[in-house]
């Protein structure tokens, strides 16, 4: 079932992700993901994060910044609070928010959201029918996976790479609620084979719009 949005929401301040990524990531979940389009008429998308990935730093050796700074990963040194995003296996994007004091290296990766506003425009971007989304097995298909959610938020390199997220007026923010999952789950992280064994794959416990379940 979708999550309604409660009350009014408050959009994450910029020392909210200036610290642990573990520390961030875990109260990331629950928080939303708005998406606001600005051509032609306005479109906001959103939808409630139920999973997350953390990923350490230099010495994470599954982590973009193992190697040190560099001009592609540059975002993830901070200041924090920022957009990493990456094309990964020349099909589909990945949406990082950097985190640490600046200048040390830490990122959280979303992996999942529960959408929650503007399912017919993600379904639209995901060449998916309407129909198809009327059942939750339908709305899995749109945002359940770092690459689907990102294509249907309309999430590209080119347009966020290095946007702040606490700002209000910002085309891709987050934002709080106040709704708190009741119960978190920690897993290792998949989808990777250096440093996968990490148990630094955080999840809403039984939420089903979690990419993959354990």
């Amino acid at each position: 079932m979708v999550k309604p949005i409660l009350r009014k929401e408050r959009v994450l301040p910029q020392g909210f992700y200036a610290r642990d990524p573990r520390i961030v990531a875990r109260e990331l979940l629950g928080k939303i993901l708005v998406r606001t389009l600005t051509h032609g008429v306005q479109q906001r998308l959103s939808g409630r994060i139920v999973e997350v990935e953390v990923y350490l730093g230099e010495g994470d050796l599954a982590a973009h910044s193992a190697a040190g700074k560099t001009e592609r990963n540059q975002v993830l040194f901070g200041p924090p609070g920022h957009a990493y995003v990456y094309f990964i296996y020349g099909a589909h994007y990945c949406l990082n928010f950097s985190c640490m004091p600046e200048g040390n290296a830490g990122c959280v990766l979303l992996r999942s959201i529960e959408p929650i506003e503007g399912l017919d425009w993600m379904a639209k971007a995901r060449g998916i029918s309407a129909e198809r989304i009327s059942s939750e097995t339908g709305k899995r298909l749109l945002t359940a996976g770092p690459g689907r959610l990102c294509q249907a938020l309309g999430i590209t390199r080119k347009q966020f790479n290095g946007a702040p997220l606490f700002r209000p007026d910002s085309d891709l923010r987050i934002a709080d609620d106040g709704w708190r999952p009741r119960d978190i789950a920690e897993t290792e992280r998949i989808g990777i084979t250096k440093s996968s064994h990490l148990p630094l794959r955080y999840v809403v416990a039984g939420n089903r719009f979690v990419s993959k379940q354990r």
